[in-house]
């Protein structure tokens, strides 16, 4: 019997309508599969079932969270990954209470609707000139950073 979450259509099913290809892959390590109904007052439910949220717009009374804070936190864990990959390479062990705070604003400009955000590294006790080193490998190696790279206005800060 097929679980609640399990979503029955590939996506690879259907006409597509819009396909870019700028990278060229060579393996794909992990695939994360979400379903949302409603948009941004509905709810969002990944196919193995560890998530299952709902969404409401910015400001609302409604419970629930949205776009730009799912990308905040999608965005602060990789960055934080990144961090701890490229650590060793550089001869940097990360300080305890290391974290990445994220801002993702959803705004209006000429053309639509647009996001930008700002990243702070705090990275407590660790050398200036380490921390940034270690903050501009970490985002050009972070996938989130690489998708929003040129498409977004971006603002990466360090506290050390």
């Amino acid at each position: 019997m097929e679980s609640q979450h399990q979503m029955k259509t590939p996506i690879t099913h259907g006409a597509p309508v819009i396909t870019s290809q700028v990278n060229d892959l060579q393996k794909v390590w992990y695939t994360g599969r979400v379903s949302v109904t409603g948009g941004r007052d509905g709810r969002a439910r990944s196919s193995d079932g560890q998530l299952d949220l709902g969404l409401s717009q910015p400001g609302s009374k409604k419970p629930g969270s949205n776009p730009e804070q799912l990308l905040a936190a999608g965005w602060s864990a990789c960055f934080t990954s990144a961090m701890q990959l490229n650590a060793p390479a550089l001869g940097v062990a990360l300080p305890e209470g290391t974290r990445v705070e994220a801002e993702v604003d959803l705004a209006t400009g000429t053309g639509g609707y647009f996001i930008s955000a700002r990243l702070q590294v705090i990275l407590p006790g660790l050398d200036d000139t380490l921390a940034a080193e270690l903050v501009k490998t970490a985002h050009g190696s972070c996938p989130y950073s690489k998708a929003t790279k040129g498409n977004i206005n971006v603002d990466i800060r360090v506290v050390v």
